[in-house]
């Protein structure tokens, strides 16, 4: 089958988001969550980004302050997967690189907040990608 989930976990450990290739129950879902996340956050930077956990292979990677975990059948290649993480992140970056900076020029003008409102900071985003 190859990816059975993705996960992007915080540094303090709260799943940001949860993706899923095979049936498991919600409390399924959320025990395979705490102990993977307990178990590769409390890694050292000199361990390999690969663990076993039950029938899966965790492949993990920290950008910034956000852990991408993804895990495999055991037959998966480790280094495909991290290569995979790789291009999601860059993909990511690619597409909401821009989005952030005009976030940021909506909220803050001269170095003072100068907008609160969600929808008012999102609103010029919306109306370029409508455009695009």
């Amino acid at each position: 089958m190859g990816i059975r989930f993705v996960l992007l976990v915080n540094k303090q450990g709260q799943t940001r988001l949860a993706q899923y290739y095979e049936y498991l129950t919600l409390e399924e879902r959320r025990a395979l969550e705490g102990e993977i996340v307990r178990k590769c956050l409390t890694r050292t930077e000199q361990q390999c980004s690969f663990v076993e956990h039950r029938n899966y292979k965790v492949v993990y990677r920290r950008y910034a302050s956000l852990f991408f975990l993804v895990g495999v059948d055991n037959e998966e290649n480790e280094l495909a997967v991290l290569e995979f993480i790789h291009l999601f992140v860059e993909t990511m970056d690619r597409h909401f690189g821009n989005v952030a900076h005009f976030m940021l020029e909506e909220m803050v003008m001269n170095g003072c907040v100068v907008e609160t409102s969600k929808s008012n900071i999102l609103a010029p985003i919306q109306l370029m990608d409508k455009a695009a």
